[in-house]
């Protein structure tokens, strides 16, 4: 089992995905990999997500697929048994927390203040997730706190792009990004997997 660190390490850049078709799952996931992303967080934001899910983890060797977006009491748990390597959440509660604990999979938290970075520290968490980015500060805000909290990795998605995820990466305090651009809906309609594998190799030279 990773470690949740070891997550911020797979891929510079982490695809953020909301799929409504379960059928694109495994095409998306071997497309991207083909372009050299290894991990792929799949957005519980749809009712098909935890078949998405299921179908990467069984069709797709090679790549980490991760739930995203785990908010609710029970879909730690769901995400789990349908295979998930690694669970996302955008904000942190302590019941959150505890459930996503109980499942013993590594975990990117959600933060987007000291206090809460502060907090999940106290409880032993070392890499965290920063959402909003942009709308939270930024380059800027994340700058700012690797001097008074250097022991603390950061994976900050919300408003990440081609355009700004460079300025990210150069932080001493981001070791990867999450982004949803990686996967237009477009291209998933229209099955252009060519299309995807190109913005996959665009993003994995950004680290």
């Amino acid at each position: 089992m990773r470690a949740a660190t070891d997550i911020l390490d797979i891929s510079p850049v982490i695809p953020v995905v909301v799929l409504d078709d379960a059928t694109h799952a495994a095409p998306l996931a071997q497309a991207l990999q083909r372009g050299g992303i290894r991990t792929i967080e799949v957005t519980l934001r749809t009712p098909v997500a935890l078949e998405a899910i299921e179908r990467i983890n069984g069709e797709v060797e090679g790549i980490t697929v991760g739930a995203g977006t785990i908010t609710q009491p029970g879909q730690a748990k769901e995400a789990a048994r349908a295979g998930a390597g690694y669970l996302v959440t955008p904000g942190t509660t302590d019941r959150l927390l505890d459930e996503v604990a109980d499942t013993e999979l590594p975990a990117l938290p959600g933060v987007s203040t000291v206090s809460e970075a502060l907090r999940l520290a106290e409880r032993g968490m070392r890499a965290l997730k920063f959402f909003p980015a942009e709308p939270a500060g930024g380059v800027p805000y994340l700058k700012s706190l690797s001097s008074p909290l250097p022991e603390l990795s950061f994976c900050p998605t919300g408003g990440i792009t081609p355009d700004n995820a460079g300025r990210y990466l150069a932080l001493p305090n981001v070791r990867c990004v999450g982004g949803s651009w990686l996967a237009p809906k477009e291209a998933l309609a229209k099955g252009d997997w060519g299309h995807i594998e190109a913005l996959a190799r665009q993003a994995v030279a950004l680290g």
